[in-house]
């Protein structure tokens, strides 16, 4: 009896495993998808963070407030020197700046953990934005302190002005060490496809 059920068990098991990584099937396309996304997302994305220090170790860029398009550094700094050189930062500086040539909309950005008051002046960092939106990606500008509390001012590249808020030290999630391009627009696109179909239901 018990071999009888352990051959069953065992049947099964082969049977779902040919049906997972052998079937053509849209059932199988389908299973496999959802399955991709529970190891990316509870297994391989956690393992990251802890990693790297984040619980974002891994971010894409979702809008084009840090692209620099399809200009060379010297242009796009004739095109913006005025507001950089009034809060005193020298095309010298910003060349040697991490990303100072921006990166795109669909990119991937790798992020590493650190403390706050390590984060230097022209760094990317990544912060919490509100709830219902994704986190934001852009330069450090400037910084303070107050109280034993630091304090982030950020801007786009692409951006004309600041961003609006100073940046506490608790919505700093992380800083931009890697960017690799276009692999985000496999996540902007899947999002953008479950957020259609959740419309229509």
């Amino acid at each position: 009896m018990k071999k009888a059920k352990k051959s069953g068990v065992k049947e099964t098991l082969k049977r779902v495993w040919r049906f997972i990584w052998e079937d053509d099937s849209l059932a199988s396309w389908l299973v496999n998808i959802v399955l991709a996304f529970v190891l990316v997302k509870f297994i391989i994305y956690p393992g990251l963070g802890l990693l790297f220090g984040t619980n974002y170790p891994v971010v894409a860029v979702v809008s084009g407030s840090m692209t620099h398009g399809q200009q060379d550094f010297e242009t796009w700094w004739e095109m913006n020197q005025e507001w950089y050189t009034a809060k005193g930062f020298t095309k010298e500086e910003f060349q040697n700046f991490p990303f100072a040539n921006g990166f795109d909309q669909g990119d991937i950005m790798v992020l590493l953990g650190s403390k706050p008051q390590n984060v230097k002046l022209g760094q990317v960092i990544v912060y919490e934005s509100h709830p219902d939106y994704p986190p934001i990606i852009h330069r450090v500008i400037s910084k303070s302190e107050d109280e034993s509390k630091v304090y982030f001012e950020t801007k786009g590249d692409n951006n004309i002005i600041a961003d609006r808020e100073k940046i506490a030290q608790e919505r700093f999630l992380g800083k931009a060490v890697l960017r690799i391009p276009y692999l985000g627009w496999v996540k902007i696109m899947f999002t953008t496809a479950i957020s259609k179909i959740i419309g229509i239901l």
